[in-house]
């Protein structure tokens, strides 16, 4: 049992390395931009925008990941629309972030006070000037616990893809079940291995949130 589990350990570690952890990474990371798109959208106070972004938001919130997955990658070849797994995998959890952390930014930038905007006005910043210099940092302080938490929760989002053949922790437990015959075996070190790169990024994280606790502790001192 023990070669068993050092045989499969390793290329379910180097799947996560090479597949998992960097899709989860631009998936974030475009989802985060989507998401602040998305959040001014809603903030704004022309109506055809509020109403694209509350129906992107509404519809992507209340339907399963896996089916905007079976869409992108099944669906969209019946309208001429083809793409690759990993594409495919990035566009529908880039979606997905965008459509949840969307709500998370929407309320950290709301739950600045709108006195700290009449004096930006007074001391002559642009719009541009006072969200970049002064709402976007304060907000930020505010949104990165729940935007971290998506992003660990992105990572086990990430299993997912292994419906369309992406080769990341999942579809190479499958593989190594489908040769070995252990099924309980290795999908319960497939879940430890998810477990260790979860762990690692829940420690960044409190260090993260640790680092901005003092500096928010220390700007309103």
């Amino acid at each position: 049992m023990l070669q068993l589990l050092a045989d499969g350990f390793w290329p379910m570690f180097k799947a996560g390395l090479l597949i998992s952890v960097p899709l989860m990474l631009v998936s974030f990371a475009l989802g985060l931009v989507l998401a602040f798109i998305l959040a001014l959208m809603r903030m704004s106070k022309i109506k055809p925008f509020k109403a694209i972004a509350w129906f992107v938001v509404w519809v992507i919130r209340g339907t399963p990941l896996l089916v905007q997955i079976y869409i992108i990658y099944f669906g969209l070849p019946s309208i001429g629309l083809i793409l690759d797994p990993i594409p495919s995998a990035i566009l529908a959890l880039t979606i997905s972030q965008g459509a949840y952390n969307s709500e998370v930014i929407r309320g950290a930038l709301t739950s600045i006070p709108k006195g700290q905007f009449e004096a930006c006005r007074a001391l002559g910043l642009n719009k541009l000037q006072t969200m970049s210099r002064v709402v976007i940092p304060q907000a930020a302080l505010v949104a990165v616990p729940a935007l971290s938490n998506s992003f660990i929760s992105l990572l086990k989002d990430t299993s997912l893809v292994s419906t369309i053949t992406v080769a990341e922790i999942m579809m190479t437990a499958k593989g190594i079940t489908a040769v070995k015959l252990e099924p309980l075996l290795f999908y319960c070190e497939a879940g430890f291995v998810y477990l260790i790169f979860s762990t690692v990024l829940t420690r960044l994280q409190g260090m993260l949130e640790k680092k901005l606790g003092k500096h928010l502790v220390d700007t309103r001192a």
